[in-house]
Order: structure tokens, then C-alpha cells, then sequence
């Protein structure tokens, strides 16, 4: 049954930080292998922002599987990304790389190519599952995807997120997106009973909620964020967190939590500086998460 959702309560996730501290014995296993999947043609930045994000936040693998042929051979300047050519059967490729945590949307495109790996992550079951922009927009559009996705959280509750911006959210609920931000915890709460997920929807004040937990809210952030990646960095953050939390008990709602509030945070503390608001790069802000994590986690 999905929790009532109230008025949200402020997010105060960031103290959960301090389980992804590291034993001296810690191998990168125990950090986790994060795939995420997008990068079509003319958007292959946005798979690498996620990565990126990924990578800095402390995922023990990060394998970009690239839908632009051109673009995986070409990323010589990320030598710690593992990029591969996105080619079916995509069944067939998770099975034999065994993610610990699969991040679907950045770049993706609508491709036939792009169905079958939303439809395949999708079917990947048991373990935690984020799911963004293109992939948000082709389950909005394909009624069959929609319901691969509500028998997955009935099955394997608490073990996907959505990550919507308003516009995504507007195509999920058939509404527009003004009517989205002039009811934001109403489109949280229909969100959550329309898929069964963990959900973000992103923007000013980002709320959380799940079919387990009423929402809350983060009241950090800086319109320094309005800016093409900023997107692609959460999905990232989400997925290297909740791959290490695999090991490190954090499950993907906490992960989901420490990310969105970690995002925030080092937006603000980046404007602090003089980093910004204008002209706040996602790049920017992937280093000062990493800053600010690594500092929490003492």
C-alpha cells in the first residue's frame, strides 16, 4: 500500500555518509559495478557526465555501455571509464557483466536499439535499478514498459528509482508541466502510485517518496544548477552510491537521499566560493561532491 504522503520533511541524509567509509582491505568489488546505459548519437555527454559522476563518487567499476558507436571509441580522455558499444542482445550482455547496479536514460534516444536495453534493465531483477530522462519519456510512451515496471517494484519493492524533471513527470502523468510545479506533492504522490518506485522529482526544493516512505524534502540547491547535466551527475551519484551501499547497508532509498542532498549541498558550497550561480558547470560540481563526501565520511 503506498504511504499517505504529507507534507514533506526536510532531507537530513547526509550523515548516513559515514557508512561508506572504507576498511583498509576494501577492493573494488566491495565498491560495486555500475553500468549505465545511454549515450545515443549526438548525446554521448550526457552517459559521460554520469559516469563521471559515477567514477568520482566512488563506484568500484563504472561501465558505460554507449549506444554511439563513434563516441565509445573516441572517449580516450576517460581512460578509467570502462566504454563499450551498446549491440544487442542486451539480455545477453547483463547477464554476463552482473552489474551490482544498473542506471538507464543519459543520451539515450528512442531507438529500437534504446527499447531493448530499457526493456532488458527492466527485466534485470533484484537489484537496484535508476531510471532517468530518455527512459522516463519511452516508459511514458509505451503502456507495455509501464507495466514491466510496476510488476518489477511488486515483485522487488524499494529497487527502482525515477529520477523525473518536470516535463518527464508531465509525460507520465499525462498533464503538463505547469500543472506539475503548481502541485508538486500531488505529481510526487500520483508519481509514486503510477509506477511503484522510489521517486525524485526534481526542480526547486527536489521531493522523495516511495510506496514505503512519506516524502521528504531538500532544501539545498541554487539556480547555479539550471544547466544541461546537472541531471546526468545525479543519476550518476545515485548509482555509485547505492553500489557501494550494497555492501556498505545503505539500500537505494537511503542512497537515493545521501545523493540528491550531496548535490545540493555541493552546489551551495560551490557558490560559496564564487563558483557560480552563473556558469556552475555539472564537472564542477562532480569534483566538489567528491569533496564534500570524502570530508563526511570521517
Amino acid at each position: 500500500m503506498t504511504a499517505l504522503i504529507k507534507e514533506p520533511t526536510a532531507l537530513a541524509a547526509l550523515g548516513l555518509i559515514k557508512n561508506l567509509k572504507r576498511g583498509a582491505s576494501e577492493h573494488k568489488g566491495d565498491a560495486g559495478k555500475v553500468v549505465l546505459i545511454g549515450g545515443a548519437p549526438g548525446m554521448a555527454g550526457a552517459l559521460v557526465l554520469a559516469g563521471n559522476a559515477a567514477l568520482h563518487l566512488g563506484a568500484g567499476w563504472t561501465i558505460l555501455e554507449m549506444l554511439d558507436a563513434s563516441s565509445s571509441q573516441a572517449l580516450v580522455a576517460h581512460p578509467e571509464l570502462m566504454v563499450r558499444h551498446a549491440a544487442s542482445p542486451a539480455s545477453e550482455f547483463l547477464a554476463n557483466t552482473k552489474p551490482d547496479v544498473i542506471a538507464i536514460g543519459p543520451g539515450l534516444g528512442n531507438s529500437s536499439l534504446a527499447l531493448e536495453f530499457l526493456g532488458a534493465s527492466l527485466a534485470y531483477s533484484n537489484i537496484p535499478l535508476v531510471i532517468d530522462a530518455d527512459a522516463l519519456n519511452l516508459i511514458a510512451s509505451n503502456d507495455n514498459l509501464l507495466l514491466i515496471l510496476q510488476k518489477r517494484n511488486q515483485q522487488f519493492p524499494g529497487l527502482s528509482v525515477i529520477t523525473p524533471h518536470p516535463g518527464e513527470a508531465a509525460r507520465l502523468l499525462k498533464i503538463s508541466s505547469e500543472q506539475v510545479q503548481e502541485r508538486r506533492l500531488s505529481a510526487l504522490q500520483k508519481l509514486v502510485q503510477l509506477t511503484g518506485s522510489i521517486v525524485v522529482l526534481k526542480g526547486q526544493h527536489t521531493l522523495i517518496a516511495s510506496p514505503q516512505h512519506t516524502s521528504v524534502q531538500c532544501n539545498q540547491g541554487n539556480p547555479g544548477m539550471a544547466v544541461g547535466g546537472m541531471g546526468d551527475v545525479l543519476t550518476g551519484s545515485i548509482a555509485a552510491i547505492s553500489a557501494q551501499g550494497v555492501r556498505h547497508h545503505l539500500d537505494l532509498w537511503a542512497s537515493t537521499c545521501v545523493a540528491v542532498q550531496l548535490h545540493g549541498s555541493a552546489a551551495d558550497s560551490l557558490v560559496h566560493k564564487g563558483v557560480g550561480p552563473i556558469g556552475l558547470t555539472p564537472s564542477e560540481l562532480i569534483i566538489e561532491m567528491r569533496s564534500l563526501l570524502n570530508s563526511l565520511t570521517e
